[in-house]
Parts: structure tokens; sequence; C-alpha cells
């Protein structure tokens, strides 16, 4: 087997009295789309944080490309390869969907404190951008404001952003947020040809999606992770119908 493009080691983050996250492991592996799911307050988002680099774990290990990247900055595990997208969108509404791909070029490039309107006569990072919008199918939509696109192609933008960085690996906070049945399925297709570019580690509520998507599922509960396997599998298994499954039927 290959070494996991990501894996996450025995993570430990507490708050005062509360437990976050206990003693949390799991890899993601190349062409593979892994899910993490779990009630509301189970501890997603304080793990995507430490493996993103937003917060420092009290214990454990964060591996990227076989580098121990446990006390690197987010900025640099960015240029690394490892691309974040956010549930609430960081995308700049005012802007065109072509200077906010542009933008994310020039992050990548490290000139992030150079101006935008320069940088959009730069030709190779309009070339970066403009490869980053045809992949995602939104070439068309290069000179249109951000804010008149749809929910679902936002979503799309923000993964052209994420491309400008060579990803090796994605890192996606609920991309199904907010969007309606018909956006889901498309997104979900589109999700599904990505992992060809880099494996995506997927953080969702929209069980539909997980299902459809995931090669492998990690349920995490009051911060620990109760199980890691296939959706046969996480469906099969009592604990987390119990836990997890359960609660969405009811709702």
């Amino acid at each position: 087997m290959t070494e996991p493009v990501l894996e996450v080691k025995k993570l430990c983050k507490s708050f005062g009295a509360l437990v976050a996250n206990k003693d949390v492991s799991f890899d993601l592996r190349e062409g593979e789309i892994h899910a993490l799911i779990g009630p509301n307050g189970a501890g997603k988002s304080t793990l995507i944080k430490q493996i993103a680099g937003g917060m420092t774990p009290d214990s454990g290990q964060v591996f990227f490309l076989g580098q121990d990247v446990t006390n690197v900055r987010t900025a640099q595990r960015a240029r690394m390869g490892l691309a974040r997208t956010f549930q609430v969108s960081a995308l700049a509404m005012e802007y065109t969907v072509l200077q906010n791909v542009v933008l994310g070029a020039l992050g990548a490039r490290g000139d992030v404190f150079r101006f935008l309107k320069p940088a959009l006569k730069d030709k190779e990072l309009l070339g970066i951008a403009y490869e980053a919008l045809e992949r995602v199918g939104l070439e068309d939509s290069a000179a249109k404001i951000t804010a008149e696109i749809s929910h679902g192609q936002r979503r799309e933008l923000e993964v052209a952003v994420a491309l400008t960085l060579r990803p090796k690996a994605f890192l996606m906070d609920e991309p199904m947020a907010g969007l309606g049945t018909s956006s889901s399925k498309g997104l979900t297709r589109f999700l599904d040809n990505l992992r060809a570019q880099a494996p995506i580690l997927l953080v969702e509520h929209d069980m539909d999606a997980v299902f459809s998507l995931a090669d492998r599922i990690s349920v995490l509960v009051y911060g620990e992770l109760i199980i890691t396997g296939t959706a046969d599998e996480i469906r099969a298994d009592r604990e987390v119908r119990h836990a997890y499954l359960g609660e969405e039927e009811e709702t």
C-alpha cells in the first residue's frame, strides 16, 4: 500500500474541561474521498482546523505528503498543496469570477501584498486562473460578478481558487450546505470527478452525498472516532445508527 497523502495520528484537543478531540487517527489515500461525519458538536470543525493548521493540537501529529506538519502554519500547508474550502464562502462577492481565482493564484505564488489590478495583466497568473476555471466549467462566467452567480457555481468557484494551489489534497467543509436537491446532485457529480485531481477529505451532513461519494467514512461522536469503514459497513453499524444516522432519520 502506498503512503497516505494525509495522516492524522492520535490528535487530542481540549478547551478546559471540554474534550473536543480524543486520540483521533485516520488517513486519506490517493484517489479517494474520505468522508468525516458526526452529529453537531462532535468535534469535526476543531479537527479540520488542526489538520489545516489553524489550531495546534494538545498532542498527536498531522502528516502531509509524508512530512510532519503538526507545527506548520496554514499558509505553508496550503503552499504544499493542502487546499481547503469552507462551509461559509470566503469568496470576494464584489469581484468577478476571474478576479477571485487570480487572487487565489497570487496567494499560491506568495504574492500576498501585490495589488490585484496589476496582477490581472500578469500572463502567468491569468493562465493559471483560466486553466482552473476551465477545469470546473466556469470559463464562460469569468467576467461575471461573483454575487450574481448561483450558489452551486460559487462552490465550483471555490474549488477553482483551490486548484491554483496545484493541490495534493482537498479539505472540504460542508460543500453541500445551502444547496437545493438539484444543485447538490450536480455538485456530487463534480466532486466525484474531482477526486482524480486530488483526494478529498469531506465533512458533510448530506448523507445522500456522503454515501454516494465516499470510499471510506469515519464517524466522530463526542470527539472520538468510533468507526471507519465503507458506506455499507457504516450503514450496518448499530452504534453509528444510534449515535448519528438514527438522529438524521428522526429530523
